[in-house]
């Protein structure tokens, strides 16, 4: 399978204070085409500074990253910006709709940068909320659904736009057991069949097993990589190790990279947001438009 994402070398270090913090240590990974990766760690392992290499949120202290061959870590702000508006969706754990639009508004955002007739964004976005089983909710606000139903206009709006990358990061964190379920099979399904790559972050070993591949985080280190039926046993025999390295945690330098890690989460989400206000102020100016 050809590879669209190539990390070599990546290494990113934080200065805090006069300590450096070592995030992400030398790391040499390929995701391929068509694909669903888990990168699983604990909190403090690593895997969401990864994502935000990945999807340029950040730039590595050294190394490349090579999405579609082009160097992302060689981008200016702009670039990266038109970049992941083209071939990167977006699933967050916090949903980050605008709570000001309908569900319906919220889906089309991202094919305004695109400059899509207001007709044929409505008539796809009306599709995207019908295959998310939607359809009845078009017209209602964040405030009007459960948190199922806002991760639903979540993976709608990430997928509308066709991107040849969707990245969910820890998407079913604010779920029940069921509706976390139903979310996974839903991502999944929609990836497969459009033949999209899917990388989803977490560190929960029953999500992984979503997954083709499954790349275990530790320490900043990639620590194993699993294909998930070649493997299977392997994982089974890891699942008490694993569990346990969850309740462990943490030593000093663990803790300091947590801390930053959830900094560069709740950045990447403030870019994210900006982007969409930007978007929604750009849909509400264009009603005069012609239809």
């Amino acid at each position: 399978m050809e590879p669209v994402i190539q990390l070599k070398d990546v290494r990113k270090v934080y200065v805090m204070g006069h300590e450096k913090i070592i995030a992400l240590n030398n790391i040499t990974l390929t995701f391929e085409r068509e694909k669903i990766y888990c990168l699983l760690g604990t909190s403090g392992s690593g895997k969401s500074t990864l994502l935000n290499l990945i999807a340029g949120l950040e730039k590595p202290t050294k190394g490349s990253i090579t999405i579609a061959n082009r160097h992302i870590e060689k981008m200016s702000e702009n670039q990266l910006a038109k970049f992941r508006q083209a071939n990167i969706g977006f699933v967050f754990q916090s949903y980050n709709l605008l709570p000001t639009l309908t569900a319906l508004e919220n889906v089309t955002l991202p094919l305004i940068f695109k400059k899509i007739p207001k007709r044929v964004r409505i008539k796809r976005a009306k599709e995207m909320l019908k295959a998310v089983g939607l359809a009845n909710r078009a017209k209602h606000k964040p405030s009007e659904m459960s948190g199922g139903q806002q991760q639903r206009v979540s993976i709608a709006r990430a997928f509308i736009n066709d991107p040849s990358i969707v990245f969910a990061d820890e998407p079913t964190g604010n779920l029940d057991t069921k509706t976390t379920a139903e979310m996974m099979e839903l991502i999944t399904s929609i990836a497969r069949n459009n033949k999209q790559t899917l990388i989803i972050v977490t560190h929960d070993l029953e999500i992984s097993k979503y997954a083709d591949t499954i790349i275990h985080i530790q320490d900043g280190m990639v620590d194993k990589i699993y294909d998930v039926q070649k493997n299977d046993e392997v994982l089974q025999t890891k699942e008490n190790e694993q569990a346990g390295q969850v309740l462990q945690t943490q030593d000093s330098e663990q803790t300091g990279e947590v801390l930053q890690a959830q900094d560069n989460e709740q950045t990447g989400e403030v870019l994210q947001a900006q982007d969409n206000e930007l978007i929604g102020e750009v849909l509400r100016t264009q009603e005069s438009e012609p239809k």
